[in-house]
């Protein structure tokens, strides 16, 4: 709810705005005000100018859906000096609400004591990754914040789409189905490739079975950090009846070293699409999670069907 002064909650909230007529008039935007939680992108991974630029890019589209939204970015790796880590991007986010707060009140405003959550944190991670995910939640924790931790991002229709859009890059599969024409190179099995063991596997099948679904071709998951599993998944699709394989990285890309990708490719004889990288969905994904957590409900990021 919001007053003629500004919201009362402290959250996102719609603002007043003249109505279009008709019922297929847009639905009004979510505006962020000056007191709601810091959106954190954890990043996994070595820091590289590759891995910011492409935080930068994520984080930029969740800005550019909510405007106002102040939006962070933390390594898990960081250096605190060019990188900084998500201990010390925590700490700083906190330290700026109380300096926020005291300057209010020297001011002689009447406001209310911050509370709530200082950020939320949102892990760059298309699926779950055990080890990863305690770095995350041991980062927080040191950080002596108040930090809610949300959910990776996947499994999400947004990210069979992604998939998609990668391979049909990579001229391993066609753009459009409904559209008469083929594609050479065209991949009749997909290994959908994921990091972070079992539980991993079994979240990166279900964005495979709506990647499956756009393609009419079957799609598989396998471990990148198991040991045979990139083969044995290989050897499957072609025993029942795949001749041309692709291999799709379930990933955003800082998660790993990208020669992994490289040589699990080598491993099952077959060509590789890119990783999901800044693709729009990821950021998209990212405001959903923090918007979520903030018990928001904005308008829904949908996927392109299949056609």
């Amino acid at each position: 709810m919001s007053t003629p002064t500004g919201p009362a909650s402290g959250l996102p909230v719609r603002m007043p705005r003249p109505r279009q007529p008709g019922r297929h008039r847009r639905p009004e935007p979510l505006v962020a005000p000056e007191d709601a939680p810091a959106l954190v992108l954890a990043v996994p991974g070595k820091p590289s100018s590759a891995t910011r630029s492409l935080a930068e890019e994520v984080v930029s589209i969740a800005r550019s859906e909510l405007p106002g939204l102040d939006a962070r970015i933390g390594y898990l790796d960081g250096d605190d000096e060019e990188f900084p880590s998500l201990t010390s991007v925590l700490a700083h986010a906190a330290e700026g609400r109380t300096a926020r707060y005291e300057q209010a009140r020297a001011a002689g405003s009447d406001v209310k004591e911050p509370d709530g959550p200082v950020a939320v944190v949102v892990p760059l991670l298309a699926g779950p990754d055990s080890a990863l995910l305690r770095q995350v939640r041991q980062a927080v924790m040191d950080s002596r914040v108040a930090a809610e931790l949300t959910d990776v991002l996947g499994p999400h229709p947004l990210l069979a789409e992604a998939l998609h859009v990668r391979l049909s890059e990579a001229g391993l599969a066609r753009a459009d189905r409904a559209r008469l024409f083929t594609v050479a190179t065209a991949a009749d099995g997909i290994i959908l490739a994921s990091v972070g063991g079992d539980e991993a596997v079994q979240a990166a099948g279900i964005t495979g079975m709506l990647l499956a679904a756009r393609l009419a071709v079957p799609v598989m998951a396998a471990a990148l950090d198991q040991e045979g599993s990139i083969a044995s998944v290989a050897e499957q699709l072609r025993n029942a009846g795949s001749q041309q394989l692709a291999l799709a990285p379930y990933l955003i890309g800082p998660e790993i070293d990208a020669s992994l990708v490289d040589e699990a490719a080598k491993e099952a004889d077959c060509p590789a699409s890119e990783p999901l990288g800044p693709y729009p969905a990821i950021g998209k994904l990212a405001l959903a999670k923090y918007t979520t957590a903030l018990g928001i409900a904005p308008q829904q990021p949908q996927s392109t069907p299949a056609r």
